[in-house]
């Protein structure tokens, strides 16, 4: 099993892009069929839920709640584990705290650069290439 904290520029992009085949799109499907087993803490479902609302990304009522209830359902919850690296947005930290609360446990984000530079943190299309080898 692969557990990973999905960082929440991962969800909107998988909603938002046209191409099923997107990077994100495929990530997101992983999770929601269960072949990656979220990570998730109450901090983050909260940003999941705000971010997911915002009026610019037109994402439908029915498409949020069933995220949310996915996530939720087929996920486990994670308490943060503190850190001392630096983070340029204090909003991403809870991200990396959560993904270090599982033994294995990898942080999938869009914005690398906004985490520190550690194996546990890959893009979506790592991640892809993570589920290909197991």
């Amino acid at each position: 099993m692969i557990y990973a904290v999905i960082d929440t520029n991962v969800i909107v992009s998988a909603y938002i892009t046209k191409n099923p085949l997107a990077a994100t799109s495929m990530v997101w499907a992983a999770v929601l069929d269960g072949r990656i087993k979220p990570v998730y803490s109450d901090e983050m479902i909260d940003e999941y839920t705000e971010v997911l609302h915002r009026k610019k990304f037109d994402i439908p009522e029915h498409l949020i709640k069933w995220a949310i209830d996915r996530v939720l359902m087929n996920g486990i919850h994670g308490e943060r584990v503190p850190s001392q690296e630096h983070f340029p947005d204090p909003k991403d930290v809870v991200f990396y705290e959560v993904a270090l609360s599982k033994d294995d446990a990898y942080l999938v984000t869009g914005n690398k650069k906004h985490f520190p530079r550690t194996p546990i943190v890959v893009t979506p299309a790592e991640m892809l290439e993570i589920l290909e080898s197991q």
